[in-house]
C-alpha cells in the first residue's frame, strides 16, 4: 500500500511539473509572440511613415484651390481639375480650329469655322467633371481663334512647331479666354 501511495505521490509530482513546465512554456511562448508582435507593428509604422506625404494638410488644400470663370456676365465656380480642364478645352480647341483652317484653305473652301461639325458640337476631349456648356464654350473659343491662324496662314493666337506638328494656345490668349480668378 505504501509503495501504490508512493506511486501517486510521484504520479502527481510529476503531472504538476509538467503542467508548471507547459504553463512555463506557453507563457514564454505568448511573450515571444507579444515581442514578435510589438516588433512587426513598429516596422509597419516606419514603413508607413517612409511613404506617407511629408504635409498631406498642405497637399491638400494645394490640390482644392477653387476658381471663378467669369463668363456672360456671370460666374462659374470650379477646383484646380476643373479649371485644367478648361485648359485643356480651349486648347484642343485652339488645335482642333488651327487643322480644320489649314485643311480649309488647302482645299480652297470658305472660311467659315461655325460651318465645322467639330465646332458645333465642341465636345471633342470632353470630361464631365466639367459642365458640359462650360466646356463647349471655351472649346469654341480654341477653336475659332485656331481656325483663324490655319486658315490665315499665321501664329497669331498660338504657336505651330513644324518638327513634330503641334499646335498650342498662346498662354496670354488662353489666360484672357478663361479669365481664372482664385479664391
Amino acid at each position: 500500500m505504501r509503495s501504490y501511495n508512493l506511486k501517486k505521490t510521484f504520479a502527481g509530482i510529476g503531472f504538476s511539473l509538467v503542467a508548471v513546465l507547459g504553463l512555463s512554456v506557453a507563457a514564454s511562448a505568448q511573450g515571444q509572440w507579444a515581442q514578435q508582435n510589438k516588433r512587426v507593428v513598429k516596422e509597419k509604422k516606419v514603413i508607413i511613415t517612409k511613404h506617407a506625404p511629408q504635409k498631406p494638410q498642405q497637399q491638400w488644400s494645394n490640390q482644392n484651390n477653387r476658381y471663378r470663370v467669369y463668363r456672360n456676365g456671370s460666374y462659374y465656380n470650379t477646383d484646380n481639375r476643373g479649371a485644367e480642364l478648361l485648359r485643356q478645352a480651349v486648347n484642343a480647341g485652339y488645335e482642333q480650329g488651327f487643322k480644320a483652317g489649314k485643311s480649309d484653305r488647302v482645299g480652297r473652301r470658305g472660311g467659315r469655322y461655325n460651318d465645322n461639325s467639330m465646332y458645333r458640337t465642341g465636345t471633342y476631349g470632353y470630361q464631365s467633371y466639367v459642365d458640359r456648356q462650360q466646356y463647349q464654350y471655351y472649346f469654341q473659343q480654341g477653336f475659332q481663334r485656331g481656325y483663324q491662324d490655319g486658315y490665315n496662314s499665321r501664329q497669331q493666337y498660338g504657336s505651330y512647331n513644324n518638327n513634330n506638328g503641334s499646335v498650342n494656345i498662346l498662354s496670354t490668349i488662353l489666360s484672357g479666354i478663361l479669365n481664372l480668378q482664385q479664391y
